[in-house]
């Protein structure tokens, strides 16, 4: 990029001394004093400053078509890249409320089988207790199961773009 603007610097430059040329000659009335000879130079001398003006607009013309061609890949690489950073956001809010779950139901379960140890020590056994530290057990290892699979999509959602890329 640094390059297309140096040439661009330099483009612009030499229009600019071929067109003080140029407006030299009109103002002299189409001649121009010659540094070697110390005469005028010829109609020929102006076709080929003509000509090389024209080449420099043509370079220029191509340098700002490719400057346009860069530009719209950049904006499109930055739009998939907005695209990507949006959808893993998402992903990453998920993964964020499936963990704040999980650690919910471990808390749960922390509770319970503090109930039930402070029962066991009492020497009451009750079922109710048993059967709520079961079931919260099984609500935290549901919960732990949700957010592994989340995981495993996520892990895949990434790999697949690659294996296509490979195959």
């Amino acid at each position: 990029m640094n390059d297309i603007a140096e040439l661009e610097r330099r483009i612009t430059l030499a229009l600019e001394r071929i067109g003080a040329g140029l407006d030299m000659l009109a103002t002299t009335g189409g001649t121009m004093p010659d540094a070697e000879t110390g005469g005028t130079e010829s109609r020929a001398r102006i076709s080929e400053l003509e000509e090389a003006l024209e080449v420099e607009r043509s370079t220029n013309a191509q340098l700002t078509e490719r400057v346009r061609a860069i530009r719209e890949k950049q904006e499109t690489m930055v739009g998939a890249l907005e695209k990507k950073v949006a959808r893993l956001t998402q992903q990453a809010d998920g993964a964020m409320l499936e963990m704040q779950r999980l650690i919910g139901h471990n808390e749960d379960l922390s509770d319970a089988n503090r109930a039930l140890r402070l029962a066991m020590a009492e020497g009451v056994a009750e079922p109710e207790l048993i059967n709520h530290a079961m079931m919260t057990e099984l609500d935290a290892l549901r919960a732990a199961r949700a957010a592994d699979l989340a995981e495993m999509d996520d892990i895949l959602s990434e790999l697949k773009p690659l294996i296509g890329e490979v195959a």
